[in-house]
């Protein structure tokens, strides 16, 4: 059989070591602060951690109404110009149609042809105007290359440079918007 050394009895373990810097009391190191305690420190990384999150909470809810804003702006674009694609195809058929109206009325101003295709022509307008459709008045006009869009420069005793002459298609405005560009002749001046 074979023994097992035994170092320490049980009465002995529960005995104080006599190591002298064990048994005196620790200080704290000569670099450490005094005045700062550990839970000082924890209730100021904390309190930062509080701010950066309060903050990061406070710009989210700003940023979440801009995006409510902006939406809602959107929407009420969307529905008021929901109509520009049809209203944009009519306005060709209303040039189709007024070019018809010049040849009907060149048969004679009094046939019942012409006097059908104005009624017409009227109420197609009106509708047109109903729906925030506005058209462009460009002769005698300042060019504005806003609103217009110039096909030919001619010498004009009438009018001066940079004003309209004539309009060779309307343009048309979809309440502020600007739906299609007047095509016009600028005037370049006096002959010289």
């Amino acid at each position: 059989m074979r023994k097992i050394p035994v170092t320490e009895s049980p009465a002995e373990s529960n005995k104080p070591a006599h190591n002298p810097e064990a048994a005196a009391p620790k200080s704290a190191p000569p670099s450490a602060d005094l005045s700062a305690s550990p839970d000082q420190d924890d209730d100021e990384g904390l309190q930062a951690d509080l701010d950066r999150f309060r903050d990061l909470a406070l710009r989210s809810q700003a940023d979440f109404e801009n995006y409510k804003k902006r939406a809602a702006r959107e929407k009420e674009e969307a529905i008021k110009y929901a109509n520009s694609a049809l209203l944009e195809r009519l306005i060709a058929i209303v040039d189709n149609f007024e070019l018809g109206l010049e040849a009907a009325r060149g048969e004679g101003g009094n046939s019942p042809v012409f006097s059908g295709m104005s009624m017409v022509l009227k109420q197609l307008m009106d509708f047109l105007t109903e729906q925030g459709l506005q058209p462009i008045d460009a002769t005698g006009q300042k060019f504005d290359p806003n609103l217009h869009e110039a096909i030919a420069h001619e010498p004009s005793e009438q009018f001066p440079e940079g004003v309209v002459i004539r309009q060779t298609r309307r343009g048309y405005r979809m309440k502020d918007r600007l739906l299609r560009p007047s095509s016009v002749v600028v005037s370049s001046g006096p002959a010289k």
